[in-house]
């Protein structure tokens, strides 16, 4: 059974109620530093902390008149706070707050798909060492290559995407950074112990040396790091497709009761899940190059980020959790078949095994362009033919002047393509 996919704590971070209510966070923590400073009266302080909330319906009311979130915003907060709303946003300029909540709002989107990252490591662990030993066919070229095991797929996957755990981890501390130094980032009219103040309490670090906008190549960085999981779930997607199509059907999606594959043909099990992860990572790339456009902007900033990063921090962070609990739950449901892995492994008459003649030729004295010729030769006659590889090698005199049939027999062996399996899962699985 395929788990349901809830974005619902992602959404629930880039409502407009939520980001509100980070802005206003911002606000109140700088009035306790100013109070701290002695620029704002602690009975003040009480009352805004008491008396500090917004209006959604109102700021809607208020923006269409000033044409200004951030007014708006401030407008309706001052509404509710009276007088003492005269020490709300003193010494700021509009994008200290916006760009220092929206240092929270990524962390906070970060820490979901770190744990959406760690969620799918604990499945891809567990089907890695339940399919260790379960041999299959390797591809290269789409085209049979030699025997591996499912459980190495597996492992590969787990690999990278522990890379990706890792970069998410980095991604998430870079782009942790506020700033509260004013219109151009000099402290002007707000001094810098304000900003350490409010930063240490949001957990994040200040801009070393900001314009009027928090650099945007650590958003891009965010946004790449994005973009790499997707692309790493498409991967793995990918492999899905091609192993459930009908003529390899080495594993397939889960395909549930009452489910349709087609509206035309009732015999259809499509890989939906997979086309769909396909598909949504084409998206997530274009989110990071758009992410690449905002880091230039007209000397100390301009606005031209602004409307993009509306719209691809919630969608690009919503698509990826989602793409994450999704794959997760595919792979934990995936139906393997061992028995059709074995038939396709068997498919090509033990031509896999080619390099295992041509290495074993070798080692009796022959070139190796010489145990080539006769390898291919022999390969090719059974691709035309379709016989058996191990008695084409036995009837050809070339081969035979310097192996036995034992020894031919011995190169058609498994054992080889799996002896050191366990010593790469110790290298995965530290």
């Amino acid at each position: 059974m395929i788990p349901r996919y809830t974005t619902e704590e992602m959404a629930r971070i880039w409502s407009d109620e939520n980001r509100f209510a980070t802005w206003l966070r911002v606000e109140i923590l700088v009035c306790e530093a100013l109070a701290k400073r002695g620029r704002i009266p602690e009975a003040a302080l009480r009352r805004i902390k008491r008396r500090a909330r917004f209006d959604m319906k109102r700021i809607e009311e208020i923006e269409k008149e000033v044409k200004h979130d951030v007014v708006a915003f401030l407008t309706s907060v001052a509404e509710n706070v009276g007088r003492d709303s005269r020490y709300i946003h003193m010494g700021l300029t509009s994008s200290d707050v916006i760009d220092t909540a929206f240092a929270v709002l990524l962390k906070e989107a970060a820490e979901l798909i770190i744990e959406d990252l760690k969620e799918l490591l604990v499945v891809l662990k567990k089907r890695a060492l339940e399919h260790k030993d379960t041999v299959m066919i390797g591809r290269s070229h789409g085209v049979h290559a030699e025997p591996t095991t499912l459980g190495l797929k597996f492992a590969v996957f787990y690999q990278e995407m522990r890379r990706n755990l890792e970069r998410m981890e980095r991604a998430r501390d870079v782009v942790s950074c506020g700033k509260l130094s004013g219109a151009v980032g000099t402290f002007s009219n707000i001094e810098p112990y304000v900003e350490r103040y409010v930063m240490r309490r949001l957990g994040l670090t200040p801009e070393p040396a900001a314009t009027q906008v928090v650099q945007r190549d650590r958003h891009a960085e965010f946004f790449l790091t994005l973009s790499v999981i997707a692309s790493s779930v498409e991967k793995i997607a990918v492999e899905i497709r091609h192993l459930q199509r009908t003529e390899v059907l080495e594993a397939e999606e889960p395909f549930t009761s009452g489910q349709k594959g087609s509206s035309a043909m009732p015999h259809k099990r499509n890989p939906i899940l997979s086309e769909n992860l396909t598909g949504l990572s084409r998206l997530v790339r274009g989110y990071a190059v758009s992410s690449l456009e905002n880091i230039a902007l007209w000397h100390e900033r301009d606005i031209s980020h602004s409307s993009v990063e509306r719209v691809i921090a919630p969608d690009a962070t919503i698509v990826v959790d989602f793409m994450l609990k999704r794959l997760t739950g595919v792979l934990e449901g995936l139906v393997v078949y061992p028995e059709r892995m074995k038939r396709n492994l068997e498919l090509l008459k033990g031509l896999v095994f080619s390099q295992r003649v041509l290495l074993k030729l070798v080692e009796k004295g022959m070139t190796r362009e010489d145990a080539y010729r006769i390898v291919q030769r022999c390969a090719m006659k059974v691709w035309k033919e379709e016989m058996d590889f191990r008695e084409v090698l036995k009837k050809d005199e070339d081969a035979m002047a310097l192996l036995k049939p034992q020894e031919i027999d011995s190169c058609f062996k498994l054992k080889p393509y799996l002896e050191h399996i366990d010593y790469i899962f110790k290298r995965v699985f530290v």
